[in-house]
């Protein structure tokens, strides 16, 4: 009789789809062992910091002092990209609103601040914002003191402000800030009916 066929010692072939399958999971099993050993996965790409807003240009700063010359706040006219800001800080006001302007004179003489001048006024023109013939270049928006007498407040004001020319801060006589004891009404002139003048602050470079 012819002797029995041997059968094949190797294992069976797995198809290649199976095999695809086989190597995937163990993939999967070997990432999974990582992780568990610890192993600290980053991203392919570091996720840039945001860029910190540009900080304002100072162009002028005014240290405000009351009619004893005792300081009371500041005042400074930043510019940023092109928009101008006046920023006030002020303490020991009467609750309520201020007039509050630019005057002609780098002067604060205490105590009725006569030395600042009148109205920064280049163009000649009328004050207050409701004048159909203002405003005057100095002339700004009252400023509002709370019930403990203090105000701390910006406002936009025009970059003729910040920049060289007839209306900039800096002139030769200098400018000053102002604040008045009542509000202004942004028609009358000289000053809008604002009263008498109880702090005052000389621009000068930061």
């Amino acid at each position: 009789m012819p002797a029995p066929e041997r059968a094949d010692s190797h294992e069976p072939e797995v198809p290649d789809m199976h095999r695809t399958a086989l190597l995937f999971t163990a993939g999967l099993l070997a990432a999974g062992l990582l992780a568990c050993g610890g192993t600290t996965v980053r991203p392919a790409e570091d996720t840039p910091a945001p860029e910190a807003a540009a900080a304002p240009d100072q162009i002028a700063v005014a240290t405000l002092v009351d009619s004893t010359g005792a300081q009371v706040g500041v005042a400074t006219l930043s510019d940023s990209a092109g928009s101008a800001r006046l920023g006030v800080s002020v303490a020991g006001l009467t609750p309520g609103m201020h007039g509050l302007h630019i005057h002609a004179a780098g002067t604060c003489t205490p105590p009725a601040f006569e030395s600042a001048g009148p109205h920064f006024n280049p163009d000649a023109r009328k004050h207050g914002a409701k004048n159909p013939q203002g405003a005057h270049t100095g002339d700004l928006p009252n400023l509002l003191a709370g019930s403990n007498g203090s105000a701390d407040t910006s406002f936009a004001v025009s970059t003729d402000l910040t920049r060289a020319g007839p209306r900039f801060v800096f002139q030769p006589a200098g400018t000053a800030i102002v604040v008045h004891a009542g509000p202004d009404d942004e028609m009358t002139d000289p000053s809008g009916n604002s009263g008498s003048r109880i702090a005052c602050g000389v621009f000068k470079e930061p």
